[in-house]
């Protein structure tokens, strides 16, 4: 009776502990949330790695994409009211292309920085993969579906586009050079495009050199104002650079440059590439990224004005001409105040369709997981591993999501029911980066154990260590039941821990630090794989997964 009553009371604490979701449908995160509720917001508005962002408004809404690179489903819509509070409403690239080069695993190509843009009634989205080119994607409807993805600029090393309409209906394409394909960087261009925006008509012209004074200028966004066309480009270097404003009269030059922000005496390092929006009331705003190395690059919201039609980022404190970015400011007059809202993190597993944070390390097969909304599960089943796979960097069936905040915690149950015509099959809970940890459960002849891995430097194709940690008892709460959690603290320094009664938790390893992924910040997520061949496969049933502050 006493185990019977712990268990209940577990479980009710749990539910209540977990409930995020509010009546209207909204999640509310327990970790990070940028709204203050008293009219102010701090940043980030997003803590976590939406990367290269870009946004417009049409209407009373806003929408923001971000890179996705190789995970899939790709390029991720968000949307907001109010700039402060989003939430993660599709994707428009279900599976990338080329489908087959994309089934193995891509670290750092696909998805670069995307643009967004609306006309003529229709939802524009051009995104570069460096490898083979520039590709257009539409839809009429911002969750609708989304056009196969149309090369419309062939090449290596074309990256970051962004279209422009021009008052006579003419189009045309920024873009910048990626020097890892181009063996040239530094260069901002611009071609000109059939007028529905599908194909370019010539090869791009040359508008700025950046070599001298903006060294890595890329990502331009193309805006036009008060007879000038302006290029909202970052300069500098990822983590280190600034915002620069390039302006003309004649879309092809001789273009000015100002720096519209940089760090300054701010906290926040290379704050730039991102997105001009205005509001209804006529209030400018921009939306940028922060490099933080293993969180990955984070969304921040700046306060714009125009001066000389120059435009001002964040907050230029000391006359300089330069803003510098803001931690806390009032949020954006949209006409009314909106309910808290965050992008969603915990999963029930109680629909039929994936939650929209999770993402794959590759083109999925349709034989890597089941949602079984009826029981509340998510069911994983084992998938041989590529031969020539050196480690998990390698695998294609890892699911994962962000890193939501700097500090949390999560915690996923899981049954295991292994094939037991195999041996070896493993599923559980990891943490990826270019070195990376495991926890799991591993099958062997004998019964079910609990192990740890790490792989350091994983990226250049080192070995797993991995060690077992303990038996695991089969009638403590069910045939391969266990609890699997990690605390992430401050410094993105993870401690995993298991138990066996939901209540009780064990620290499984030493803390393990994680690390970036290629041009991408570290990710939890989930995995089963097996590295025999046989005619089925071994099933873990997720029951959920839930992030909570730490604790």
């Amino acid at each position: 009776m006493k185990y019977l009553y712990s268990s209940i009371l577990f479980l009710s604490v749990s539910i209540n502990a977990f409930a995020q979701q509010t009546p209207d449908n909204r999640y509310v995160s327990k970790v990070w949330v940028s709204d203050l509720g008293n009219g102010t917001y701090k940043n980030p508005v997003i803590n976590a790695d939406y990367s290269d962002p870009d946004a417009i408004r049409v209407g009373d809404d806003f929408y923001m994409i971000a890179s996705s690179f190789d995970a899939v489903p790709g390029l991720p819509i968000l949307h907001s009211k109010d700039l402060v509070n989003w939430k993660i409403i599709g994707h428009a690239l279900k599976r990338q292309p080329p489908f087959q080069h994309f089934e193995k695993t891509q670290h750092g190509n696909g998805v670069w920085a995307p643009a967004i843009r609306y006309h003529n009634g229709e939802f524009y989205i051009y995104y570069p993969d460096p490898d083979f080119g520039i590709y257009l994607t539409k839809a009429k409807t911002i969750t609708g579906e989304w056009s196969a993805p149309k090369l419309v600029a062939e090449g290596k090393g074309l990256i970051d586009p962004c279209p422009f309409w021009d008052e006579d209906g003419k189009a045309y394409l920024a873009y910048a050079y990626a020097g890892s394909r181009a063996g040239i960087k530094s260069l901002l261009a611009i071609m000109p495009l059939t007028i529905d925006g599908s194909k370019a008509t010539e090869t791009g012209r040359i508008v700025y050199d950046g070599h001298e004074l903006d060294p890595t200028i890329e990502g331009p966004k193309f805006y036009k104002r008060n007879g000038y066309y302006y290029l909202f480009a970052p300069a500098g270097g990822v983590s280190t650079g600034w915002q620069l404003i390039l302006r003309s009269k004649n879309i092809y030059g001789p273009y000015e440059r100002k720096v519209a922000m940089d760090q300054g005496k701010s906290a926040v390092n290379g704050p730039h590439q991102g997105a001009w929006v205005n509001t209804q009331t006529g209030e400018d705003w921009f939306l940028h990224f922060q490099d933080k190395d293993a969180y990955g690059r984070v969304v921040h919201l700046q306060p714009m004005k125009w001066i000389n039609n120059w435009p001002v980022i964040g907050l230029d404190a000391d006359g300089d001409g330069k803003g510098e970015p803001v931690a806390n400011y009032k949020k954006p007059n949209v006409g009314k105040v909106f309910p808290i809202e965050t992008p969603i993190e915990s999963d029930e597993f109680g629909t039929a369709k994936l939650g929209l944070q999770w993402q794959w390390q590759a083109n999925p097969q349709p034989t890597w997981l089941f949602t079984d909304a009826d029981k509340g599960l998510l069911k994983l089943y084992t998938a041989k591993i590529p031969d020539e796979a050196k480690n998990l960097w390698d695998v294609p069936n890892l699911l994962m999501q962000k890193f939501p905040a700097d500090e949390f915690m999560a915690t996923t149950k899981l049954n295991f029911k292994p094939n037991p015509k195999l041996d070896g099959e493993k599923t559980g809970f990891v943490i990826m980066g270019r070195s990376y940890a495991q926890m799991s459960i591993k099958s062997k002849k004998d019964g079910l154990y609990l192990m740890y891995g790490v792989c350091q430097n994983a990226d250049k194709g080192k070995a797993e260590n991995e060690k077992e940690i303990t038996k695991l008892n089969p009638t403590a709460i069910g045939s391969g039941a266990v609890y699997l959690r990690v605390k992430v603290s401050a410094g993105a320094k993870c401690q995993f821990s298991y138990s066996e009664d939901g209540i009780n938790f064990t620290n499984a390893g030493d803390e393990f630090q994680a690390t970036a992924g290629q041009w991408i910040g570290a990710k939890m997520g989930l995995f089963a794989i097996r590295d025999t061949q046989t005619n089925d496969s071994g099933i873990a049933e997720y029951d959920w997964f839930r992030v909570q502050p730490l604790k």
